[in-house]
C-alpha cells in the first residue's frame, strides 16, 4: 500500500478550521503574554489584558469543542487512504502503531531512514497531541487564577486552591510563565514532525491542498 498520497479525507475542512483557530489564538496569546510580562511600548495594556482573556475562552472552547467532533466526524484513519472512520480512533491506540514507538523515535531523530508504517498519526505524534489537553487546561486554569483579583476569591475558591498550591500569586504567575515556553518549544517540535515528510501533509492542513497520487481504497 503506497502511503504517498494526501487526501482531503484526511484533514476535513471543520478540524482544518479548529486547527487554524488553535493557531491564531496561540499567536495572540503569546504575543500579549510577552506583552504583560514585558510591556514594550506604551498605551496597550489594557487591550493585551482583555484579549489576552479573550483568547484563552476561544481556545478552551475550541479544544472542548475538538473533542467533541472527535466522536462525530468521519476522517481517514491510514496514511495514503481514503478509508474513513471517526476521528477518535486516531487517537486510540491502534495495531499499525504496537512497538513502533521506539522507531519513530529513530525516525524523527535521523537513526532510522525509512518512514514508520502507522495509523494516519505515529506513536509520538499521539502522545503529543494528547498531550495538548492538559497543558491548554493547565495554561486556562493558571492565567484564570492570576486574573482573579484577590476580592473574588470568596465567588473562586477553585482558583484560590491554585494559588495556595503554589504558595502564592507570584509562583503561579511563574508557573504560567514557564508554561508558555513548553507552549512554543511544543509547537516548534509539532511544526518540525508536520513538516518532515515534506510540505504537502502539512499544507493540506492548512491550506487546504491538491490531492496528490496515492492509494485510492
Amino acid at each position: 500500500m503506497s502511503h504517498e498520497g494526501h487526501y482531503r479525507e484526511a484533514h476535513p475542512l471543520i478540524f482544518v478550521v479548529t486547527h487554524w483557530i488553535n493557531l491564531v489564538s496561540m499567536i495572540g496569546l503569546a504575543f500579549t503574554g510577552f506583552y504583560i510580562h514585558y510591556p514594550f511600548f506604551a498605551g496597550f495594556m489594557f487591550f493585551a489584558r482583555s484579549i489576552h482573556f479573550l483568547l484563552m475562552f476561544v481556545l478552551v472552547i475550541n479544544l472542548t469543542a475538538r473533542m467533541i467532533l472527535a466522536f462525530w466526524v468521519q476522517t481517514a484513519n491510514q496514511l495514503g487512504s481514503r478509508k474513513t472512520d471517526v476521528d477518535i480512533k486516531n487517537w486510540l491506540p491502534q495495531a499499525e502503531n504496537k512497538h513502533q514507538f521506539m522507531e519513530t523515535v529513530k525516525y524523527y531523530t535521523f537513526f532510522r531512514n525509512v518512514r514508520v508504517i502507522s495509523g494516519k498519526y505515529g506513536a509520538l505524534q499521539k502522545i503529543a497531541y494528547l498531550a495538548t489537553i492538559p497543558i491548554t487546561l493547565f495554561m486556562a486554569y493558571t492565567g484564570f487564577a492570576i486574573y482573579a483579583p484577590a476580592e473574588s476569591w470568596a465567588i473562586w475558591p477553585f482558583f484560590k486552591m491554585g494559588v495556595d498550591f503554589f504558595g502564592g500569586a507570584m509562583n503561579i504567575r511563574v508557573a504560567h510563565y514557564f508554561g508558555m515556553w513548553v507552549v512554543i518549544l511544543f509547537t516548534m517540535v509539532h511544526a518540525y514532525l508536520a513538516a518532515i515528510d515534506g510540505f504537502k501533509p502539512l499544507w493540506g492542513l492548512i491550506f487546504l491542498w491538491k490531492e496528490t497520487p496515492g492509494d485510492e481504497h
